[in-house]
């Protein structure tokens, strides 16, 4: 009966123990919508694949984004498009909002007047959680929309 509880005893130990180490649920993750269609999407170690967004000179398309922190919604949620040189060309400050999936909107119109003067585009998302921001993608003004392989 002793040996019998002992052996209860550490294999509960040891359970803990290899549970205490498995991912949580969540994660950092990102996607990128044109009118409401998916058309970039990163999560996890892929966050750092920089991938290009072709968007259509002109269009009257609506660009959509979802940044996911872990399960939850970024406080203070800004969206820029910078030029090659790091300088702000247009900026977007979106309201808290409690739903991790809520999608900050902007005109794909505002962002393709933008290329006209400034050579490359790149578009960030940054919040309280990531001050510094996160490039999501390079932006390339043509016809039709697709994203980089």
């Amino acid at each position: 009966m002793k040996s019998m509880i002992i052996k209860s005893l550490v294999l509960a130990v040891a359970s803990i123990a290899f549970f205490s180490f498995t991912n949580k649920p969540g994660g950092e993750g990102f996607e990128i919508y044109l009118n409401n269609k998916v058309v970039l999407q990163q999560f996890g170690s892929k966050m750092d694949d920089i991938k290009s967004l072709r968007v259509d000179q002109g269009s009257a398309d609506q660009l959509s984004i979802k940044y996911h922190h872990c399960g939850r919604a970024g406080k203070n949620r800004t969206v820029t498009v910078k030029d090659s040189q790091n300088k702000i060309l247009k900026e977007w400050k979106y309201a808290d909002v409690k739903d991790a999936y809520a999608a900050m909107n902007c005109n794909v119109k505002d962002i393709t007047v933008l290329k006209k003067q400034n050579g490359a585009l790149k578009l960030y998302y940054s919040s309280s959680e990531l001050p510094n921001g996160r490039l999501l993608a390079l932006i390339e003004v043509r016809t039709g929309v697709t994203t980089a392989p």
